[in-house]
């Protein structure tokens, strides 16, 4: 069923995980998706795994200037936007003693500069009736070790989330987030930590899912569909969890 067809879709960090899957997932049902990412070969290998209906534009979440010309560069490719998934993420665990300023800037600008402009940047694409989804994390709500500067990012998007609501509730454009817990993407294998110290704490993870395994992006791709869809046309200002019962035991 094409219940999104003749939708436009920006993802941010559409080129792999749960970024990628939910791409595919807008274009199964009939949208027109375009996807940012840093590098141009991931862009154009993503835009051609996804067909015709899917399209890629270069630009990084932490650059104002890049952020700033994603407008330009959408709206010349399709015009207006009627949902938005801000999704670009970088993740980078140490413990207290060994965050320098680094590992605090890189994440905080891609996460949280990179949400507040993408939205201001793409928001005069966007009409009413349309939707914004945020991508928050269960991190948010258990303190998890190693992972303070990511959890503090991810609280201020969370925030975000709630503002923004208030702000866009007038110009009747609903946002709304999802949180994922655990997922089976490549996101470890960008938080700095060698195999060994991966595997021990995805298994440190893994022992608080009462699901007992990881999600899938997928799962994550259909809850924000549904977050888009008209059957949430009532749903604003809302986080959904999705995490396997995580946080919630």
């Amino acid at each position: 069923m094409e219940n999104f067809k003749d939708k436009v879709v920006l993802i941010t960090g559409g080129t792999s995980g749960i970024g990628k899957a939910t791409a595919q997932e807008f274009i199964n049902k009939g949208a027109t998706v375009i996807v940012t990412g840093r590098h141009q070969d991931t862009i154009d290998e993503t835009a051609k795994e996804l067909g015709e209906k899917g399209h890629g534009i270069v630009a990084d979440s932490s650059s104002i200037t890049d952020l700033k010309s994603l407008a330009t560069k959408v709206k010349d490719k399709v015009g207006n936007v009627d949902i938005l998934f801000v999704n670009a993420g970088y993740g980078k665990f140490a413990p207290i003693n060994e965050i320098d300023e680094e590992h605090y800037s890189k994440q905080f600008d891609v996460l949280v500069k990179g949400t507040i402009f993408t939205v201001q940047s793409i928001l005069p694409l966007m009409k009413e009736g349309s939707s914004i989804i945020l991508n928050t994390s269960v991190v948010t709500e258990q303190g998890m070790p190693g992972a303070s500067v990511y959890s503090a990012a991810k609280a201020a998007v969370q925030s975000l989330l709630k503002t923004f609501a208030a702000e866009l509730s007038e110009k009747k454009i609903r946002v709304n987030a999802v949180s994922p817990g655990p997922i089976e993407t490549d996101f470890f294998n960008k938080t700095g930590m060698n195999d060994e110290e991966q595997q021990g704490f995805a298994e440190t993870v893994l022992g608080k899912v009462p699901m007992g395994r990881f999600g899938k992006s997928k799962e994550i791709a259909d809850a924000v569909l549904f977050l888009a869809s008209e059957n949430a046309s009532y749903i604003h200002g809302t986080e959904i969890y999705i995490d396997g019962g995580m946080v919630q035991f």
